[in-house]
């Protein structure tokens, strides 16, 4: 999925657009706009975003650009002597990074979407819900690649 999202202002809410990527992918109705009134609103949170949306445009490269390669990241099992058996190696930029998590939730969205159909109840809800935030997780990872893709 390819994702746009800007922030309205004067409705207070946010509009993301999406289109299919991938022809086998399943069409989902998805809602286009969500909105917060503004009475709901954190005013803290808006100034925090704000501020940090200002900062991010008053980059002189792109933020990418920017961020250092990976460092060695243990995870998941270890062995009999507490050994990881997994890491991330050091020293991977981090547009490949991105690139290979992007593909690690769309895994993750595939499985998910497949148990979806077989649960009932109560688990369809807490499994659909962790597809769309798997879906929305992938969505900025990628939006984040085709900004460093189109800026060059």
């Amino acid at each position: 999925m390819a994702a746009t999202l800007s922030c309205g202002s004067e409705t207070g809410g946010f509009h993301i657009s999406e289109s299919r990527r991938y022809p086998h992918e399943k069409a989902r109705p998805r809602p286009t706009l969500f909105t917060t009134p503004r009475r709901l609103r954190d005013p803290e949170l808006d100034s925090a975003n704000a501020s940090l949306l200002l900062s991010l445009n008053d980059q002189k490269q792109p933020l990418l650009a920017q961020l250092k390669e990976t460092r060695s990241q243990p995870f998941g099992l270890h062995d009999a002597q507490q050994r990881p058996l997994f890491a991330v190696q050091a020293g991977v930029n981090a547009e490949e990074a991105l690139m290979h998590v992007s593909l690690l939730l769309k895994c993750a969205e595939e499985v998910s979407d497949e148990i979806t159909e077989q649960g009932s109840g109560i688990e369809r809800g807490l499994i659909w819900s962790m597809v769309h935030s798997v879906e929305m997780a992938r969505a900025v990872v990628d939006a984040l690649l085709d900004g460093v893709r189109t800026s060059r």
